[in-house]
């Protein structure tokens, strides 16, 4: 996958991964604009999160030159079937490599992963203030939904969430 600067490479995530999946987890908690995961993540919570994946749950990694720069995933919406076209999903960038359209190039791709695994629509929750997030999907055709106000509290501060969906193959805004 390349783009104007350099050549990426986004392949499906393998247990040698977890410990740059790890590291970039914890670098988004630490940030307070990804999650409301306020605890840091060891390498062995990592891979017992990973060993739960499936073909259809898959875990992505961008890469450039044997560097992991940023990971995604799809993940369950819900327990039940009805949901089984709905997936949510999640994306971290490197701290050193954010603000270079690298979401975008994992958006992408996630998004064709989404649809040859038969999802139907992706949804996503993200803290309100977190505007770049927000602009990045709004970009991508996503839309928001709603705001769930007061949803978790961060270093005993409220934090909303926006609830953003995308149809995938159809006109978001129908």
């Amino acid at each position: 996958m390349s783009n104007e600067k350099s050549d990426y490479t986004i392949r499906l995530a393998q247990k040698k991964d977890l410990p740059a999946i790890t590291f970039i987890y914890n670098q988004g908690i630490s940030t307070r604009y990804a999650t409301l995961e306020s605890e840091y993540k060891n390498l062995d919570e990592m891979k017992e999160w990973f060993m739960t994946r499936n073909p259809r749950y898959c875990v992505i990694v961008l890469e450039y030159d044997g560097e992991i720069l940023g990971w995604a995933s799809l993940n369950p919406f819900h327990y039940r079937t009805a949901y089984d076209g709905v997936a949510d999903f999640s994306i971290y960038i490197s701290e050193n490599h954010r603000g270079k359209g690298l979401g975008k190039v994992l958006m992408k791709y996630l998004e064709d992963l989404a649809r040859e695994n038969k999802f139907y629509k992706l949804v996503l929750f993200t803290p309100n203030h977190n505007e770049s997030a927000k602009k990045l999907y709004m970009n991508r055709g996503f839309r928001i939904v709603g705001i769930y106000y007061h949803q978790g509290k961060i270093d005993d501060k409220w934090i909303d969430i926006a609830i953003m969906e995308k149809l995938l193959g159809n006109n978001p805004s129908t």
